[in-house]
């Protein structure tokens, strides 16, 4: 029996112990800030998560752009003639595409974030060039692009849209509205790697 006090004095001094520990203030200062606390209202957390922002690659490697460069450009074949229309403006609409979406390029529903410019390339330097915006629109997860081919001789003007036409990620382009180019332009709808937001814990 006399074991039990002996026992609840040693707990009640260690709780003591782990309360000074846990709490450094004095008993006046605690008081003080109790006072000091009086009819303030406990906030709730909110459980809003917002999305990152959507971050651009600032340098990526020269092999690994050169490469993509490679892979996108190796789908442009100057011997295949895609069918496009010959009425009209220049334009193209991928099969598995709505042709709505001609429409909405034509209006100025979409705005490019990349633009390309051709004019003084050869034809081999346009065809590499439009290889790494393809890579650089689906890399930075951009929709639409802008290619300026000039008017020049008419070959960049004939041969961008037949290029455009053979690569599987390009799902759309229509001649560019005025205020990007007109008819010596192409507003292009590249189909980029669905963006999955990360996972929360």
């Amino acid at each position: 029996m006399d074991d039990k006090p002996g026992k609840l004095a040693l707990m009640q001094m260690r709780d003591e112990k782990q309360m000074k520990k846990k709490n450094p203030l004095s008993a006046d200062d605690q008081n003080l800030f109790r006072d000091l606390m009086s009819g303030t209202k406990k906030l709730t957390q909110d459980t809003i998560v917002h999305r990152p922002m959507r971050k651009k690659v600032q340098e990526v490697p020269v092999k690994r752009l050169l490469q993509e460069q490679v892979d996108a450009s190796h789908y442009f074949s100057d011997e295949f003639q895609p069918r496009l229309a010959t009425e009209g403006p220049t334009r193209y609409v991928r099969e598995d595409v709505s042709h709505f979406e001609l429409k909405k390029i034509r209006r100025g529903d979409y705005s490019p974030e990349l633009f390309l410019d051709l004019h003084g390339l050869t034809q081999m330097q346009a065809k590499q060039e439009l290889g790494a915006l393809i890579a650089a629109c689906r890399r930075e997860h951009v929709f639409c692009a802008c290619v300026m081919h000039g008017h020049g001789k008419h070959v960049l003007k004939q041969q961008t849209p037949l290029w455009l036409a053979q690569h599987p990620h390009i799902m759309a382009f229509h001649q560019a509205p005025k205020e990007y180019g007109g008819d010596a332009a192409l507003l292009v709808l590249i189909e980029i790697e669905e963006w999955l937001p990360p996972e929360l814990p």
